[in-house]
């Protein structure tokens, strides 16, 4: 699971900063961007977004 951030919709009101236990989250610019090399894949992010901006990426089965 891979969060992506919509800087389209993501208001930078840093909610997603503040409930990520890596702290893996950064703004810049007035949006929130997301080091991938630090993410724990936890999903707390999208979770707490309150602009729905934070979207979940499932990596596609490898029907193993």
């Amino acid at each position: 699971m891979i969060p992506r951030i919509n800087e389209v919709i993501c208001t930078g009101c840093k909610s997603c900063i503040e409930v990520c236990p890596p702290r893996s989250i950064y703004i810049e610019e007035e949006k929130a961007y997301i080091d991938q090399e630090f993410c724990e894949e936890c999903g707390f992010c999208a979770a707490e977004c309150p602009a729905g901006a934070i979207t979940i990426d499932f990596p596609a089965s490898s029907g193993r």
